[in-house]
Protein backbone atom coordinates (compact mmCIF):
# COMPACT_ATOMS: atom_id res chain seq x y z
CA UNK A 1 0.00 0.00 0.00
CA UNK A 2 1.25 3.59 -1.05
CA UNK A 3 0.87 6.34 0.95
CA UNK A 4 0.38 9.77 -0.03
CA UNK A 5 2.82 12.26 -1.70
CA UNK A 6 5.82 12.16 -4.05
CA UNK A 7 6.92 8.54 -5.68
CA UNK A 8 9.86 7.27 -3.63
CA UNK A 9 13.24 8.34 -5.47
CA UNK A 10 14.13 4.42 -6.35
CA UNK A 11 10.28 4.34 -8.33
CA UNK A 12 11.01 7.46 -10.17
CA UNK A 13 14.67 6.33 -11.48
CA UNK A 14 13.08 2.95 -12.94
CA UNK A 15 9.92 4.29 -14.19
CA UNK A 16 10.11 7.98 -14.81
CA UNK A 17 13.33 9.31 -15.73
CA UNK A 18 14.82 6.37 -17.91
CA UNK A 19 11.36 6.61 -19.94
CA UNK A 20 11.61 10.92 -20.98
CA UNK A 21 10.76 10.09 -25.00
CA UNK A 22 14.13 11.80 -27.45
CA UNK A 23 16.68 13.04 -25.39
CA UNK A 24 16.52 16.65 -27.09
CA UNK A 25 20.16 18.30 -26.10
CA UNK A 26 18.43 22.16 -25.14
CA UNK A 27 17.45 20.66 -22.54
CA UNK A 28 19.88 22.13 -19.91
CA UNK A 29 17.70 20.77 -16.68
CA UNK A 30 15.39 17.95 -17.55
CA UNK A 31 13.72 15.69 -14.98
CA UNK A 32 16.10 14.76 -11.81
CA UNK A 33 15.49 14.76 -7.84
CA UNK A 34 15.82 17.67 -6.32
CA UNK A 35 15.20 20.13 -9.30
CA UNK A 36 12.38 22.44 -9.26
CA UNK A 37 12.43 23.26 -12.96
CA UNK A 38 13.20 22.11 -16.67
CA UNK A 39 15.19 24.84 -18.39
CA UNK A 40 15.17 25.12 -22.06
CA UNK A 41 17.81 26.54 -23.83
CA UNK A 42 16.04 29.07 -26.46
CA UNK A 43 19.23 29.71 -28.56
CA UNK A 44 18.97 33.45 -27.82
CA UNK A 45 20.65 33.77 -24.76
CA UNK A 46 17.67 33.02 -23.09
CA UNK A 47 16.06 30.49 -21.21
CA UNK A 48 12.59 28.93 -20.55
CA UNK A 49 11.62 27.85 -17.35
CA UNK A 50 9.00 25.57 -16.89
CA UNK A 51 7.57 23.58 -13.65
CA UNK A 52 4.07 21.30 -13.05
CA UNK A 53 2.82 20.95 -10.16
CA UNK A 54 -0.34 18.61 -8.93
CA UNK A 55 -2.77 20.48 -5.21
CA UNK A 56 -3.85 17.68 -4.06
CA UNK A 57 -3.26 18.35 -0.27
CA UNK A 58 -5.95 21.27 -0.19
CA UNK A 59 -9.10 22.47 -0.68
CA UNK A 60 -10.04 25.60 0.71
CA UNK A 61 -7.08 27.88 -0.77
CA UNK A 62 -7.28 25.38 -3.60
CA UNK A 63 -6.79 28.45 -6.83
CA UNK A 64 -4.65 30.06 -4.48
CA UNK A 65 -2.12 27.42 -3.88
CA UNK A 66 -2.53 25.91 -8.01
CA UNK A 67 -0.79 29.12 -8.77
CA UNK A 68 1.74 30.44 -6.16
CA UNK A 69 3.26 26.52 -6.03
CA UNK A 70 4.33 26.21 -9.26
CA UNK A 71 5.42 30.04 -9.74
CA UNK A 72 7.94 29.35 -6.65
CA UNK A 73 9.70 26.69 -8.53
CA UNK A 74 9.65 28.71 -11.87
CA UNK A 75 11.34 31.67 -9.26
CA UNK A 76 13.97 29.37 -7.47
CA UNK A 77 15.06 28.71 -11.14
CA UNK A 78 15.94 32.37 -11.11
CA UNK A 79 13.41 33.29 -13.44
CA UNK A 80 9.75 35.32 -13.49
CA UNK A 81 6.72 33.17 -13.82
CA UNK A 82 4.67 34.78 -16.56
CA UNK A 83 2.38 32.14 -18.01
CA UNK A 84 -0.20 29.61 -16.23
CA UNK A 85 -2.27 26.88 -17.26
CA UNK A 86 -4.18 25.11 -15.37
CA UNK A 87 -5.78 21.43 -15.77
CA UNK A 88 -8.57 21.52 -12.64
CA UNK A 89 -10.37 18.43 -12.11
CA UNK A 90 -14.11 18.57 -10.22
CA UNK A 91 -15.91 15.91 -8.43
CA UNK A 92 -18.62 14.80 -10.06
CA UNK A 93 -21.30 16.71 -8.03
CA UNK A 94 -19.30 20.40 -7.98
CA UNK A 95 -21.69 23.15 -7.92
CA UNK A 96 -20.71 26.40 -9.68
CA UNK A 97 -20.11 28.17 -6.32
CA UNK A 98 -16.71 26.05 -5.86
CA UNK A 99 -15.92 26.67 -9.99
CA UNK A 100 -16.30 30.27 -9.01
CA UNK A 101 -14.22 30.11 -5.29
CA UNK A 102 -11.56 28.68 -7.22
CA UNK A 103 -10.66 30.54 -10.28
CA UNK A 104 -11.10 33.73 -8.34
CA UNK A 105 -8.21 32.49 -6.17
CA UNK A 106 -6.70 32.04 -9.33
CA UNK A 107 -7.25 35.21 -10.70
CA UNK A 108 -5.72 36.79 -7.37
CA UNK A 109 -3.20 34.98 -6.91
CA UNK A 110 -1.83 35.80 -11.08
CA UNK A 111 -2.48 39.28 -10.72
CA UNK A 112 -0.05 39.25 -7.29
CA UNK A 113 2.82 37.80 -8.97
CA UNK A 114 1.85 39.83 -12.36
CA UNK A 115 1.01 36.93 -14.27
CA UNK A 116 -1.45 35.40 -16.66
CA UNK A 117 -3.35 32.89 -17.16
CA UNK A 118 -3.29 31.36 -20.88
CA UNK A 119 -5.00 28.50 -21.19
CA UNK A 120 -5.80 24.82 -19.34
CA UNK A 121 -8.84 22.47 -19.07
CA UNK A 122 -11.61 21.66 -16.74
CA UNK A 123 -13.81 18.92 -16.14
CA UNK A 124 -16.32 16.91 -13.73
CA UNK A 125 -13.92 13.79 -13.14
CA UNK A 126 -15.10 10.61 -11.82
CA UNK A 127 -14.41 8.80 -8.51
CA UNK A 128 -12.65 11.77 -6.79
CA UNK A 129 -13.92 12.86 -3.64
CA UNK A 130 -12.37 16.46 -3.82
CA UNK A 131 -11.09 19.51 -6.27
CA UNK A 132 -7.58 18.71 -7.73
CA UNK A 133 -5.35 20.95 -10.03
CA UNK A 134 -2.39 20.54 -11.85
CA UNK A 135 -0.61 23.69 -12.52
CA UNK A 136 2.11 24.42 -15.29
CA UNK A 137 3.92 27.71 -14.53
CA UNK A 138 6.40 28.68 -17.45
CA UNK A 139 8.86 32.11 -17.56
CA UNK A 140 12.46 33.25 -18.71
CA UNK A 141 15.73 34.23 -17.97
CA UNK A 142 18.70 34.67 -19.57
CA UNK A 143 21.48 32.17 -20.00
CA UNK A 144 23.19 33.18 -17.23
CA UNK A 145 21.01 33.93 -14.52
CA UNK A 146 19.27 30.62 -13.72
CA UNK A 147 19.37 28.76 -10.90
CA UNK A 148 19.77 24.60 -10.12
CA UNK A 149 19.30 22.99 -6.75
CA UNK A 150 22.55 20.98 -7.59
CA UNK A 151 24.37 24.14 -7.65
CA UNK A 152 25.38 24.09 -3.96
CA UNK A 153 29.07 24.22 -2.85
CA UNK A 154 30.68 23.18 0.73
CA UNK A 155 31.68 26.44 2.30
CA UNK A 156 28.17 28.18 1.34
CA UNK A 157 25.69 28.79 4.45
CA UNK A 158 22.19 27.42 3.99
CA UNK A 159 19.88 30.30 4.78
CA UNK A 160 15.85 30.30 4.80
CA UNK A 161 13.41 33.14 4.92
CA UNK A 162 10.22 33.67 6.52
CA UNK A 163 9.22 30.57 8.97
CA UNK A 164 9.00 26.87 8.53
CA UNK A 165 5.75 24.68 7.61
CA UNK A 166 3.78 28.06 6.40
CA UNK A 167 1.58 26.41 4.03
CA UNK A 168 1.07 23.52 6.10
CA UNK A 169 0.00 25.81 9.22
CA UNK A 170 -2.65 27.23 6.63
CA UNK A 171 -4.07 23.84 5.54
CA UNK A 172 -4.42 22.68 8.55
CA UNK A 173 -6.68 25.32 9.79
CA UNK A 174 -8.85 25.85 6.85
CA UNK A 175 -9.17 21.97 6.10
CA UNK A 176 -8.51 20.58 9.77
CA UNK A 177 -10.12 23.00 11.74
CA UNK A 178 -12.63 20.49 13.34
CA UNK A 179 -9.87 18.65 14.30
CA UNK A 180 -7.81 21.03 15.77
CA UNK A 181 -10.81 22.30 18.37
CA UNK A 182 -11.37 18.79 19.80
CA UNK A 183 -7.49 18.92 20.32
CA UNK A 184 -7.58 22.30 22.45
CA UNK A 185 -6.53 24.80 20.02
CA UNK A 186 -8.16 28.47 20.11
CA UNK A 187 -10.65 29.91 17.22
CA UNK A 188 -8.70 32.79 17.57
CA UNK A 189 -5.29 31.22 16.80
CA UNK A 190 -7.01 29.33 13.87
CA UNK A 191 -7.88 32.19 12.76
CA UNK A 192 -4.42 34.07 12.68
CA UNK A 193 -3.10 30.69 11.25
CA UNK A 194 -5.61 30.83 8.09
CA UNK A 195 -4.43 33.93 7.21
CA UNK A 196 -0.70 32.24 6.61
CA UNK A 197 -1.87 31.57 3.27
CA UNK A 198 -1.12 35.06 2.06
CA UNK A 199 2.31 34.54 2.37
CA UNK A 200 3.35 31.31 0.18
CA UNK A 201 5.32 32.94 -2.53
CA UNK A 202 8.52 33.04 -2.62
CA UNK A 203 9.20 34.85 -5.61
CA UNK A 204 9.91 37.88 -4.37
CA UNK A 205 12.52 36.41 -2.07
CA UNK A 206 13.96 34.26 -4.73
CA UNK A 207 14.47 36.91 -7.50
CA UNK A 208 15.92 39.51 -5.61
CA UNK A 209 19.05 36.77 -4.51
CA UNK A 210 18.76 35.82 -8.05
CA UNK A 211 18.97 39.28 -9.51
CA UNK A 212 21.79 40.21 -7.01
CA UNK A 213 23.42 36.85 -8.49
CA UNK A 214 24.10 35.90 -4.54
CA UNK A 215 22.74 32.28 -4.71
CA UNK A 216 24.81 29.09 -5.36
CA UNK A 217 21.49 27.00 -4.96
CA UNK A 218 17.77 27.77 -4.54
CA UNK A 219 14.76 25.33 -2.98
CA UNK A 220 10.95 25.70 -2.28
CA UNK A 221 10.65 23.20 0.22
CA UNK A 222 6.59 22.03 -0.48
CA UNK A 223 6.03 18.22 0.23
CA UNK A 224 8.16 17.27 3.06
CA UNK A 225 8.80 20.47 4.32
CA UNK A 226 12.26 22.54 5.41
CA UNK A 227 13.78 19.09 6.09
CA UNK A 228 12.59 17.50 2.86
CA UNK A 229 13.85 20.82 0.97
CA UNK A 230 17.35 20.35 2.83
CA UNK A 231 17.58 16.75 1.98
CA UNK A 232 16.65 17.67 -1.94
CA UNK A 233 19.28 20.01 -2.42
CA UNK A 234 21.98 17.78 -0.66
CA UNK A 235 20.94 15.22 -2.56
CA UNK A 236 21.19 17.19 -6.32
CA UNK A 237 24.23 19.38 -5.85
CA UNK A 238 26.28 15.55 -3.83
CA UNK A 239 27.02 17.24 -0.81
CA UNK A 240 26.55 16.84 3.01
CA UNK A 241 24.45 19.75 4.99
CA UNK A 242 24.02 20.57 8.75
CA UNK A 243 21.21 21.98 10.04
CA UNK A 244 20.20 23.65 13.46
CA UNK A 245 17.00 23.36 14.92
CA UNK A 246 17.15 26.43 17.61
CA UNK A 247 18.06 28.80 14.21
CA UNK A 248 15.17 27.22 12.14
CA UNK A 249 11.95 29.89 12.88
CA UNK A 250 8.37 28.57 13.62
CA UNK A 251 5.67 30.50 14.17
CA UNK A 252 3.53 30.14 17.55
CA UNK A 253 0.59 28.88 15.19
CA UNK A 254 2.74 26.34 13.59
CA UNK A 255 3.72 24.65 16.92
CA UNK A 256 0.88 24.81 18.67
CA UNK A 257 -1.10 22.84 16.04
CA UNK A 258 2.11 20.60 15.72
CA UNK A 259 1.77 19.79 19.23
CA UNK A 260 -1.69 19.45 19.29
CA UNK A 261 -1.39 17.03 16.38
CA UNK A 262 1.70 15.43 17.02
CA UNK A 263 3.44 16.72 14.03
CA UNK A 264 6.89 17.09 13.07
CA UNK A 265 7.20 21.34 11.82
CA UNK A 266 10.19 20.40 9.93
CA UNK A 267 8.33 17.67 7.86
CA UNK A 268 5.43 19.89 7.19
CA UNK A 269 4.31 21.60 3.76
CA UNK A 270 6.76 24.92 3.96
CA UNK A 271 5.93 26.54 0.24
CA UNK A 272 6.30 30.66 1.54
CA UNK A 273 9.71 29.21 3.21
CA UNK A 274 12.42 29.54 0.37
CA UNK A 275 15.89 27.76 1.48
CA UNK A 276 18.99 29.22 -0.60
CA UNK A 277 23.06 28.01 -0.31
CA UNK A 278 24.94 31.04 -0.24
CA UNK A 279 29.01 31.50 -0.55
CA UNK A 280 29.69 32.73 2.94
CA UNK A 281 31.60 36.25 2.46
CA UNK A 282 27.89 36.75 0.41
CA UNK A 283 25.50 35.85 3.35
CA UNK A 284 25.71 39.33 4.89
CA UNK A 285 24.40 40.75 1.34
CA UNK A 286 21.98 38.21 0.88
CA UNK A 287 20.50 39.10 4.60
CA UNK A 288 20.98 42.59 3.86
CA UNK A 289 18.79 42.53 0.75
CA UNK A 290 15.95 40.61 1.77
CA UNK A 291 15.79 42.96 4.78
CA UNK A 292 15.38 45.76 2.98
CA UNK A 293 12.63 44.20 1.26
CA UNK A 294 10.77 43.38 4.74
CA UNK A 295 11.55 39.98 4.34
CA UNK A 296 12.94 37.99 7.32
CA UNK A 297 15.73 35.60 6.83
CA UNK A 298 17.72 33.25 8.67
CA UNK A 299 21.12 30.67 8.55
CA UNK A 300 19.95 27.33 9.62
CA UNK A 301 23.27 25.71 8.22
CA UNK A 302 26.52 24.91 6.21
CA UNK A 303 27.42 22.94 3.10
CA UNK A 304 29.85 20.52 3.57
CA UNK A 305 31.49 17.84 0.89
CA UNK A 306 30.16 14.66 0.90
CA UNK A 307 30.04 12.13 4.01
CA UNK A 308 28.07 9.22 5.01
CA UNK A 309 24.88 11.10 5.35
CA UNK A 310 22.93 14.14 2.82
CA UNK A 311 21.38 15.85 5.81
CA UNK A 312 22.53 16.28 9.60
CA UNK A 313 19.95 17.68 12.08
CA UNK A 314 21.03 19.04 15.42
CA UNK A 315 18.00 18.84 17.76
CA UNK A 316 17.35 21.57 20.41
CA UNK A 317 18.21 19.62 23.27
CA UNK A 318 21.41 18.23 21.28
CA UNK A 319 20.53 15.02 19.75
CA UNK A 320 21.96 14.55 16.54
CA UNK A 321 20.22 12.69 13.92
CA UNK A 322 21.47 12.06 10.84
CA UNK A 323 19.41 11.65 7.16
CA UNK A 324 20.56 9.22 4.45
CA UNK A 325 17.24 8.77 2.26
CA UNK A 326 16.64 11.65 0.23
CA UNK A 327 12.24 10.72 0.36
CA UNK A 328 10.39 12.55 3.84
CA UNK A 329 6.70 11.20 4.24
CA UNK A 330 4.77 14.86 4.33
CA UNK A 331 2.88 14.88 7.85
CA UNK A 332 -0.08 17.21 6.77
CA UNK A 333 -0.22 14.73 3.47
CA UNK A 334 -0.86 11.74 5.89
CA UNK A 335 -3.83 13.20 8.09
CA UNK A 336 -5.67 13.20 4.61
CA UNK A 337 -6.05 9.10 5.58
CA UNK A 338 -7.70 9.99 8.71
Amino acid sequence: MMTPGKLRPEILRKYVFSRVGVVDPCVLVGPSIGEDAAVIDLGNGNVLVVHVDPISGAVEYLGWLAVHIPSNDVAVSGARPRWLLPVLYLPEKSDIELVDRITEQMDLAAREINAMIVGGHSEFTPGIRRPLISMTSIGTTSMDRYVVSSGAKPGDVVLMTKTAGIEGTAILASDFSDLLLERGISKELISRARSMIKNVSVVKDALILSESRLPTSMHDPTEGGILGGVLEVAYASNTSIVIYEESIPIAEETEAFCNALRLDPLKILSSGTLIATIPANKMGEALSRLRSAGITSSVIGEVLERRDYLVKLIRKGGEVITFNDVYVSDEVMKLWEL
